[in-house]
């Protein structure tokens, strides 16, 4: 299933409003931070890798690439309406891919099935 530009998290206050408004589920390599949006819209995504966390601008861009990869696959198992924000920590460029996939398919599996404003 592709990665389409509608479930792409773009602008500063919709990352603003998912740390301020969100639940967050420590995912070891990773955070899931989420957010209902009230509408039963395909689920949108975006992903913070910072320089203090991960470090330099490659090390950055492959944790991005990696959790944008896990998301695409497994898009079916977020509900509809929600928009969530991983944050990627050293350990994202460290694990094995499968061990990443298999983390975020399980913190999917305790988000909300109905998600209602």
């Amino acid at each position: 299933m592709r990665f389409r530009p509608e479930q792409h998290l773009r602008r500063p206050g919709d990352f603003r409003a998912i740390r301020e408004q969100g639940q967050r589920l420590d995912c070891g390599a990773f955070t899931l931070w989420w957010c209902a949006r009230g509408k039963p819209a395909p689920a949108r995504v975006g992903f913070v890798a910072s320089a203090a966390q991960v470090g330099a601008a490659v090390a950055r861009a492959r944790a991005k690439r990696r959790l944008r990869e896990v998301f695409r696959q497994h898009q079916a198992l977020v509900p509809a309406g929600l928009d969530l924000m991983l944050v990627a920590r050293a350990a994202v460029n460290r694990w094995p891919f499968p061990e990443l996939s298999n983390k975020f398919a399980a913190a999917c599996r305790k988000l909300p099935v109905a998600v209602h404003a």
